[in-house]
């Protein structure tokens, strides 16, 4: 099966805000008389520290993950950057901006954001052709073939060893029980079960031992493949379930897109020299 690669991911880590308390200054000869202490990066009571476009953006994100627009929403993302502003302000005093590490670190985001950037108008100038689409999903669906299979398999890592489970089997012993030897820690638990599939799913070598089989029957020779050694016991049969294009779709343009950056980015390292 073929991962939809992710093409880019942004981590974004907010700080939590830390309160101080205000500085007060007393006459020692008087009557002791707290003064506040004013800061030239404290904002006035209402006032914000950011501007219309940082949080016009951030409220986007929020809303682009299924965040409602509510008053609290837009209260969070005010205090979240009005936060911002305050630590960035204080990160500056301790000349963390000025850091090599702290310097390289926000290079690379900010090159991040521009490749983002790059890439999302690379693709909407580049769409993947309906046609293409539809040429892609049935070279998929031929692939996949007409037809599934309930299959069992016990791996081994020497043939002698599938030989003498074989054997076991033959005597009449329960594939399930035999499948507790197996080096697949993943389906002997489940008595070596590995659903339903299509022999695509599977190297040469395990698909056509598989097909070959007759419901209910088990391979009389061990199966070699790069994992080892195999005893493979059919279960059953079916009709393959193949979903519809339009359920796909979405999924087939991704993988598709991920095609077109593939190809758009070994081109521009060749035409570079790299």
């Amino acid at each position: 099966m073929h991962k939809i690669p992710r093409i880019f991911t942004a981590l974004v880590a907010f700080a939590a805000l830390l309160s101080a308390p205000m500085a007060l200054a007393q006459d020692t000869k008087a009557k002791a008389a707290p003064a506040a202490a004013k800061s030239a990066d404290a904002a006035p009571k209402g006032k914000d520290l950011y501007s219309q476009p940082y949080f016009d953006f951030m409220l986007k994100q929020r809303t682009a993950q299924g965040q409602p627009d509510t008053p609290e929403l837009r209260t969070a993302v005010r205090d979240e950057l009005n936060t911002r502003e305050l630590l960035v302000r204080e990160a500056r005093k301790q000349g963390l901006d000025k850091s090599a590490a702290v310097k390289t670190e926000m290079d690379l985001t900010s090159q991040t954001v521009l490749v983002r950037a790059y890439m999302t108008d690379y693709l909407k100038a580049h769409p993947i052709p309906e046609d293409q689409m539809r040429k892609e999903y049935d070279a998929i669906k031929g692939q996949i073939g007409d037809k599934e299979y309930k299959v069992r398999h016990i791996l081994t890592d020497k043939e002698d060893e599938a030989k003498e489970i074989i054997i076991a089997l033959q005597k009449g012993e329960k594939f399930e029980k035999l499948a507790e030897r197996s080096k697949d820690n993943g389906s002997k638990i489940n008595g070596g079960d590995l659903d339903w599939n299509a022999p695509a799913n599977f190297v040469k070598p395990f698909s056509d031992a598989m097909v070959s089989l007759q419901k209910g029957k088990f391979t009389t020779t061990p199966v070699q493949t790069q994992f080892g050694w195999h005893v493979i016991q059919l279960d059953d049969i079916r009709d393959a379930k193949v979903p519809p294009y339009d359920e796909v779709k979405p999924q087939l343009a991704q993988r598709m897109q991920g095609q077109v950056v593939e190809r758009y980015l070994k081109d521009l390292r060749a035409k570079n020299g790299l």
